[in-house]
């Protein structure tokens, strides 16, 4: 939701230290699994009890993340990138209510199982959107530089880092925290899948 917003403000700033690895030789695919390796780092932490430790990994994950896009943007986007970017960015999200739910398995286990499936609704909807997209060459006007259609919805990078970031700052709260975002997910499931309906009608 609240994703393009945030892409316009850093901007700039995400372009002065792209440029400045480009002149250095950095590729975005290796942007891309640089990121992915340190955010993974929040798995072993969470589940070692540093969840303090794993903020700093997935900052810097998303760091990257925002970095690869742009030197991407200032040398050549390739649809690999593009895939690489995304496949990782669900596997790194997905790792996080892993984490916690290695962490304490008693408490946390179910809401994690709970928070995953969502993930699942809200990627395979988003990915789902996309491929027919390219299909029939419809491009997103609110994200024109992204490797794919980008469908947003009320739960995107933006929120979800933010409530990843409350579950390390108060651990005991993972499970309502965990349930009250699946549920979020799920409305943007719905919305995805209402979308897709009314976009992809019989020819």
């Amino acid at each position: 939701m609240f994703d393009r917003a945030l892409n316009a403000l850093l901007k700039r700033p995400l372009t002065a230290v792209a440029t400045h690895l480009v002149r250095r030789g950095w590729s975005a695919n290796q942007l891309t699994w640089i990121g992915f390796a340190l955010g993974l780092l929040a798995l072993p932490l969470i589940t070692l009890g540093h969840p303090l430790w794993a903020l700093a990994a997935m900052a810097l994950n998303r760091l990257a993340d925002g970095l690869d896009g742009t030197v991407a943007r200032l040398t050549r986007p390739t649809d690999r990138g593009a895939f690489l970017d995304i496949t990782l960015d669900f596997l790194f999200y997905a790792s996080i209510p892993l984490a916690f739910a290695l962490a304490d398995p008693m408490a946390n286990a179910l809401p994690a199982a709970v928070l995953i499936y969502s993930f699942v609704g809200t990627a395979g909807s988003f990915l789902a959107f996309a491929v027919l997209a390219a299909k029939r060459q419809i491009s997103s006007e609110a994200y024109p530089s992204k490797g794919l259609y980008y469908l947003g919805g009320l739960t995107e990078s933006v929120e979800t880092m933010a409530v990843f970031t409350l579950m390390c700052l108060a651990p005991s709260w993972f499970a309502p925290l965990a349930y009250g975002f699946a549920a979020l997910c799920a409305l943007t499931t719905v919305t995805r899948i209402v979308a897709g309906i009314r976009t992809f009608r019989p020819d």
